[in-house]
């Protein structure tokens, strides 16, 4: 099923692109933690501020915004998170987001010394690329109507992509003479990760899941509950019996799915898109494999209930080749190569920044490593 949400991800890298760190789900201990020790002098700031960059103020409202819409997603996406784990992970993130700011300040003093103009055109050109590159592309209002329930202002985005233009066009000076992916690096790469260019078989199947359920409401609660559990399964497999029957009587698959499936799928006609083996249960497993396009199972039996089956697309075992992959691979070395310089000149600026965080403040590793 494609999703239809904005993805944001594409937007966000790009706009900080050179400028930010990467950002983990998953709270590192403090000796995964990397942070310059050339910051480490405290300051006698107010509560409100985070850091300053050279005389330079952060306020802690800036990175709360930058916070607390990646705590709400995950908190969607973790309903049951302990406490414990939240509380860490809140404070990796403030904690990244702080070093994120200042590479962002210190990178973006260099662009404005260096007088870079980026045109409303460019920026504009920019963002239509970004609606487009969508999983369900967007037209340019579609993409600014996406933005506005996000709680995005488009006049803040295209600030946020004329400096990232900027900050790219900057860099490509830090780069020059410094970069150079030949076709022989990019076929070394090839063959020592050629697991990356194997797509295994997979098929594309729907189905339909009935499910046992005990629904009546006046079950002894001294009764043998197997006898409940081995009547709600017999009537489950009676109701799967009788679509199937009803299949081979040329029933339509998708509106008998959409009817009766117990499966989140049933209102996309039971559509489960493509699998490999070894992501299902071994019994629906080798029945969709087995299966011919267009060919429908007899009943299948899971943990889950009774399922009827239907394939309806199959993609053999393939590996790209170099000749298609190359390109690809170049482009992917490239920007590592990139990302490598950039990291260095970003670390040489901070170290010769003046960085002063508030008493308490400091980043963990300057606590754990005084």
């Amino acid at each position: 099923m494609r999703s239809c949400s904005l993805n944001l991800r594409i937007l966000a890298c790009f706009v900080i692109f050179l400028a930010a760190i990467p950002l983990s789900c998953k709270p590192k201990s403090p000796k995964e933690t990397d942070a310059d020790k050339s910051s480490t002098a405290p300051a006698d700031s107010g509560p409100d501020i985070a850091v300053t960059i050279n005389g330079v103020n952060i306020l802690e409202s800036e990175i709360d915004k930058l916070v607390k819409p990646q705590l709400e997603m995950i908190a969607k996406q973790s309903a049951q998170m302990p406490p414990s784990f939240a509380e860490q992970y809140a404070k990796q993130l403030r904690e990244q987001f702080i070093e994120q700011t200042i590479r962002r300040n210190l990178l973006d003093e260099k662009v404005k010394e260096a007088n870079i103009v980026i045109t409303d055109e460019q920026v504009m050109s920019t963002i239509q690329k970004i609606a487009a590159s969508q999983k369900e592309p967007l037209s340019l209002e579609e993409f600014k109507k996406k933005l506005a329930e996000y709680g995005q202002s488009f006049d803040n985005v295209k600030e946020e992509v004329r400096k990232g233009l900027a900050r790219n066009q900057f860099m490509e000076a830090q780069w020059s003479g410094k970069i150079n992916v030949t076709e022989e690096d990019a076929q070394k790469y090839y063959q020592e990760n050629i697991k990356q260019f194997e797509t295994p078989e997979e098929v594309r199947a729907s189905h339909i899941l009935i499910k046992p359920v005990i629904t009546d409401p006046n079950v002894d609660p001294n009764a043998d509950p197997n006898e409940a559990k081995a009547k709600a399964k017999a009537v489950a497999k009676a109701k799967a019996e009788d679509l199937l029957k009803q299949l081979k009587d040329g029933a339509d698959f998708a509106e008998l799915a959409k009817a009766h499936s117990n499966c989140p799928s049933a209102p996309n006609g039971g559509d489960l898109g493509f699998f490999p083996r070894g992501e299902t249960t071994p019994s629906f497993e080798k029945a969709a494999f087995e299966l011919e396009i267009g060919q429908i199972s007899d009943i299948v039996e899971t943990e889950y209930g009774y399922h009827i089956i239907k394939v309806t697309e199959h993609k053999d075992a393939s590996t790209t080749s170099f000749e298609q992959a190359k390109d690809d691979i170049i482009k992917q070395l490239t920007q590592t190569k990139q990302s490598e310089i950039a990291e260095e000149y970003l670390k040489s600026l901070k170290a010769g920044a003046r960085i002063v965080y508030p008493a308490g403040k400091e980043p963990s590793s300057q606590k754990n490593n005084p």
